[in-house]
């Protein structure tokens, strides 16, 4: 049976790790398995000019890696991403593709200044979570801002919108894949 793969790339808390599992969870109706023999080590993807990591590049990695799963693979990481044509993203996938990824580095309240947030902090990271994963399954951006994959260029946006999808982005995507 085809399910979701959640891989950690670098250095991820557990507790983040199954806050995630957890969210996405609820969102599909298939099963999300952790992957824990093995982390990847994300250093082949920095750019030292942006202190940054290449997302695109830790996604092809991930579809060579594990070329033979079935289904969808999430990779989580810690590390700020970034595609050459943004300052950074909270993640990527490949849209109608196999593989998706979320940082947490932009969703921590605290790199803004402000106090720690964990329940925000997990309600983000869940949000980006179905996001990149909706886009994985087929999804593009939506119009509608109650709608999980609307899109998000700050985290005060990904804050606005709800961690479902609205009903017509949840119609395209139909049983199995959304509950």
């Amino acid at each position: 049976m085809d399910s979701i793969m959640v891989v950690p790339i670098g250095s991820v808390s557990t507790g983040h790790l199954l806050a995630v599992t957890a969210g996405i969870s609820e969102s599909f109706s298939m099963p999300v398995v952790r992957e824990t023999s093995s982390r990847i080590d994300p250093a082949f993807a920095f750019d030292p000019s942006r202190n940054q990591y290449y997302s695109t590049l830790l996604l092809s990695s991930l579809v060579r890696m594990f070329s033979s799963h079935r289904g969808k693979i999430l990779a989580v990481t810690e590390e700020d991403l970034y595609i050459p044509v943004l300052t950074y993203v909270f993640g990527e996938a490949q849209l109608d593709g196999i593989a998706a990824i979320i940082s947490t580095y932009r969703l921590d309240d605290t790199l803004y200044g402000l106090p720690a947030n964990p329940g925000r902090f997990e309600e983000r990271m869940i949000k980006e979570a179905v996001h990149e994963l909706g886009h994985a399954f087929g999804l593009v951006h939506c119009r509608d801002f109650n709608c999980v994959m609307h899109s998000s260029s700050g985290v005060e946006e990904v804050d606005l919108k709800p961690a479902s999808f609205c009903a017509q982005c949840a119609n395209t995507l139909q049983p199995p894949f959304a509950s």
